[in-house]
């Protein structure tokens, strides 16, 4: 009887220590399961939904035309002195003095060279010089028809040249023509650009950026939505920093912006860049841009 005891302790015994054995592995595995193989939540660049500018466009080409213009033509052998000029005079101030009069500027600009012509005669070389007020600039532009009702008095135009390529004018429209031209089906409008500085030189080939239907709009990065077919969406950051993917509504763009006609909220918060990166049932470490 106490041999039968003995052996059913010891088997209790064994099948206890086995039970040990095997929840202490299990504790300890998962123990360093979870210390090793959980990943903190990525690091995602986010941005808040914000009103900011939108508009409407139209692209056209047009000649920088300077305020005023004046041409002096002046024979060589007339000259009181060598011909040395100013690049910019004012009003009233003397431009030539000449052996019977002075040359007077009629109004303030920039002085230069037309050329050297001969004379009728072909005797006496003659200097012509212009004084240009380019302190505004104009430009003649040909607006499609299809966009010739949006032209208004007034709209602000946006102005760049190949001399100043990163560099933006501004200025409005000052103008436009009562009937659309039969030949071009265009209606030429012209527009006027502040050139306080002098920067925009008169002939040059202007790119005129003419804005209408000015708003103020929900807007989000360009680099933030998701193209599935017909439908945009974007990643929404929840509470608890939740990514639940969004179904929006988008309009214009416009500087790296995407207009938000539906879907978002202001000042919600949307995954901006690095949507790869995303687990869209997951969470994120939100970094705001």
């Amino acid at each position: 009887m106490k041999a039968s005891k003995k052996f059913l302790y010891a088997i209790i015994a064994f099948f206890l220590i086995i039970i040990i054995v095997i929840v202490s592995r299990t504790l300890i595995g998962n123990y360093y399961k979870n210390k090793f193989s959980k990943r903190p939540d990525p690091g995602i660049i986010v941005a808040k939904v914000k009103q900011v500018d939108f508009f409407e466009r139209i692209e056209s080409y047009g000649t920088a035309i300077a305020k005023k213009t004046e041409s002096f033509r002046i024979q060589k052998n007339n000259l009181k002195s060598e011909l040395n000029l100013k690049n910019y005079v004012k009003k009233n101030e003397v431009i030539i003095r000449l052996k019977d009069k002075d040359l007077i500027a009629p109004f303030s600009g920039i002085l230069g060279y037309r050329g050297l012509t001969e004379d009728v005669l072909g005797t006496d070389n003659t200097i012509i010089i212009t004084l240009d007020d380019s302190s505004i600039i104009y430009a003649d532009l040909k607006i499609p028809e299809s966009f010739a009702s949006k032209i208004k008095k007034g709209l602000l135009v946006n102005a760049r040249f190949s001399g100043q390529e990163t560099k933006i004018f501004e200025g409005s429209v000052d103008g436009f023509s009562s009937r659309i031209n039969a030949e071009t089906r265009s209606l030429l409008t012209r527009v006027k650009i502040e050139n306080n500085n002098f920067e925009l030189i008169p002939g040059s080939l202007l790119e005129v950026t003419v804005r209408f239907n000015e708003r103020k709009s929900l807007g989000i990065p360009d680099t933030s939505v998701m193209l599935e077919g017909n439908k945009v969406y974007v990643y929404k950051v929840e509470d608890n920093n939740q990514i639940l993917k969004t179904e929006i509504t988008i309009g214009n763009r416009g500087n790296k912006l995407i207009e938000v006609l539906s879907g978002l909220n202001e000042n919600e918060i949307i995954v901006a860049e690095g949507l790869k990166k995303v687990n869209p049932r997951g969470k994120i470490k939100p970094i705001f841009k």
